[in-house]
């Protein structure tokens, strides 16, 4: 049997639960947008119980660029 690549299902994962520093154990998060990126987005996972950073992510879109010159 030959294998020609990854079969895509696992392209994105979420996180539902993260290490809270503040919280001392691992809580659920929630994800927030923080930017708007040219290749895609940038969320930031916050803690459900302190509102602590827990971390980032970025996701990209795989849609080719197109520059618009006046």
């Amino acid at each position: 049997m030959v294998r020609t690549g990854p079969s895509g299902q696992y392209k994105d994962f979420n996180a539902s639960e993260l290490y809270c520093p503040r919280c001392k154990r691992a809580m659920p998060v929630r994800s927030r947008l923080l930017l708007v990126l040219p290749d895609g987005e940038l969320h930031e996972y916050l803690c459900m119980r302190c509102a602590s950073s827990l971390g980032t992510k970025t996701v990209r879109e795989n849609r080719p660029r197109t520059i618009y010159m006046p």
